[in-house]
């Protein structure tokens, strides 16, 4: 029994490590040197303990099993929790087959995303390409918006750090 325990005990570790690393790094590219460092602490101790439980017992591969495993784990585990908190901003560029969007715009407008519009020229003439600044939670909203008016939208996405200026508003769900 104490041998599943030390097992399971080497997986969660690593499991929480490493998920704590994939939110660390968010904070790393973020900017936000305090959470990365306050999490970072905390990783660090529990990737030396789980890694040293492992070392110490090379000749138990189920140790070094729950290790990678854990490994694995916490990877999908700390990409879904970054996903679901969704930190950061986003500019979405969005280009339309035709020049006629007005009720789109109005709509993105309505729903408190801030468009500039840009006229551009594609291979059939004339397009509108619409810059949108928002946050980054909120861009299956803008996506389903956008879709909503037009179905064949090419849409691009890029993180961004905002200097100064824009408009960024909440989107209420």
């Amino acid at each position: 029994m104490s041998l599943l325990f030390g097992y399971a005990i080497i997986f969660l570790s690593r499991v929480l490590d490493v998920t704590l690393s994939t939110i660390r790094t968010l904070m790393v590219v973020q900017g936000r040197r305090v959470q990365a460092a306050l999490i970072g602490f905390f990783e660090v101790g529990i990737y030396v303990t789980a890694l040293s439980s492992v070392v110490s017992s090379l000749d138990d591969p189920l140790k070094l099993l729950a290790y990678c495993l854990g490994f694995a784990t916490g990877n999908f585990v700390g990409i879904t929790i970054e996903n679901k908190i969704a930190l950061g901003n986003l500019s979405a560029q969005i280009i339309l087959k035709t020049s006629e969007n007005h009720e789109l715009v109005s709509a993105l407008r309505d729903n408190g995303f801030g468009v500039t519009i840009i006229q551009g020229e594609g291979i059939n003439g004339p397009k509108e390409v619409l810059n949108v600044a928002l946050n980054r939670r909120d861009l299956n909203n803008l996506k389903k918006l956008v879709y909503e008016y037009e179905d064949n939208a090419f849409i691009t996405v890029n993180n961004i750090n905002p200097i100064s200026g824009g408009y960024f508003a909440t989107i209420k769900k």
